[in-house]
């Protein structure tokens, strides 16, 4: 009798021992780990195999918004081209309020929102992604040679200091 349960108590050990935990154990076990050290809400990672979109969430522009909150501020093109940047705490994280001269003759107030690629936006002349760039990026030959730019498109950059 007591071979017949050796397998058994061997597959039972190696379950305990090999991810047995029960779901309401690992929702502690993420809990605890997401505890310590990060800000935010606490996020319930998937079960192993699962996809890079579930393990972000909801929070999925956080890592984006965080790379743009480093671009709010002013940012000076050529003849008398500005752009400034500032969060639009209404709308949440990664939503900003884009006030620019964009030509000698337009300006506006624009509503821009992070993604990926930089901050997106739409303004009369069309739809635009703002990214970050050196000034040989933007094709002015005014701000070639500096390092911290933003382009609009060729031709239309910003850069600080």
């Amino acid at each position: 009798m007591m071979l017949r349960l050796a397998p058994f108590a061997c597959l039972l050990a190696l379950a305990a021992c090999n991810g047995g935990a029960d779901t309401s154990e690992q929702a502690n076990i993420a809990a605890i780990e997401n505890q310590a050290g990060l800000d935010g809400p606490i996020v319930e990672l998937p079960e192993e195999g699962g996809s890079e979109a579930e393990l972000v969430g909801e929070n999925a522009e956080a890592p984006t918004s965080a790379a743009t909150d480093k671009w709010v501020g002013k940012w000076v093109g050529v003849e008398g081209l500005v752009l400034d940047i500032a969060p639009d705490a209404a709308k949440g994280p990664g939503a900003y309020r884009l006030t620019m001269q964009y030509t000698l003759d337009d300006k506006g107030v624009f509503e821009g929102t992070a993604t990926p690629e930089g901050i997106a936006f739409s303004r009369p002349d069309g739809d635009h992604v703002l990214r970050a760039t050196d000034g040989d990026a933007t094709g002015l030959k005014y701000l070639a040679g500096k390092t911290d730019c933003l382009t609009v498109m060729q031709g239309e950059g910003y850069c600080r200091g």
